[in-house]
């Protein structure tokens, strides 16, 4: 009897909240990771009462139940990358960080979420400070926005010259790379900054769309999966751009607010 013919698909984890209309978080992330024909694993942080209308409610997960997920996880795959996404508190931060520096995955993305794009905390304050000082120098990579950025730094950030400050002020506070996202720019643009390479702008073009939703999510989840395939710092933020513009460009129209990236 003829045996089946094995694959191999990088394993990237995602460790974020749960977005129950999928629109971003873990079920976000868990799409686009099987978008760029990754397997993805996940470790939710925190739960939320949302929808395309806006978050209703953010309840962090126990630190202890993060923790055995993430080791349960780690005995049993080979984790090529792992995405970090919300954190919700100090107690959760801890968790993934402790993680982090006992199992020293190959490739880190985190993505700061500190606020909806409703504009609803998802982060506390004693969160926030966490992972500026103990979570971020554990990353690869990080992806603010420009508002992110800014909270992060302390900078104000509103054009190439100021994301540039705050990129290099992120890797004084521990980051290897940075990718600050300027979606919100006209045009919109990228910069890419990592040590011992001039910094890059990746330039976009202004993308309406009803469907924007978890825009920030796709982006860092497809660098961690073009990284665990290999591909540069560089190389997997311009796939990772245009994979976003792509999905942009093929709105489906879900929910009565802020349709998700399909």
């Amino acid at each position: 009897m003829a045996k089946p013919k094995t694959s191999h698909k990088p394993v990237v984890l995602s460790i974020a909240g749960f977005d129950p209309s999928s629109g971003a978080g873990i079920t976000a992330d868990i799409k686009t990771i099987a978008a760029h024909k990754c397997y993805g694993i996940s470790c939710i942080t925190a739960l939320t009462v949302q929808s395309t209308r806006g978050v209703l409610r953010m309840d962090p997960v126990e630190g202890r139940i993060i923790t055995e997920t993430v080791e349960e996880l780690a005995i049993d795959f080979d984790i090529a990358a792992v995405k970090i996404g919300m954190v919700g508190s100090a107690e959760g931060g801890r968790a993934v960080a402790a993680f982090l520096r006992r199992n020293r995955p190959r490739h880190v993305v985190l993505d700061p979420i500190l606020k909806s794009s409703s504009g609803a905390e998802m982060i506390s304050k004693d969160g926030l400070e966490f992972l500026k000082e103990r979570l971020l120098p554990l990353a690869r990579v990080v992806t603010p926005n420009i508002a992110e950025a800014a909270v992060l730094t302390g900078l104000e950030v509103n054009n190439v010259e100021q994301m540039n400050d705050a990129a290099l002020r992120l890797q004084r506070m521990g980051a290897e790379g940075v990718i600050i996202t300027g979606g919100h720019l006209d045009p919109p643009l990228d910069l890419v900054v990592q040590k011992g390479h001039a910094a890059v702008i990746l330039e976009g073009k202004k993308i309406s769309s009803p469907s924007t939703h978890g825009t920030g999510c796709a982006f860092s989840t497809s660098v961690a999966c073009n990284l665990a395939k290999g591909k540069s710092l560089l190389q997997a933020a311009r796939a990772a751009k245009k994979y976003v513009e792509t999905a942009l460009l093929k709105p489906i129209s879900l929910g009565t607010g802020i349709g998700p990236l399909v």
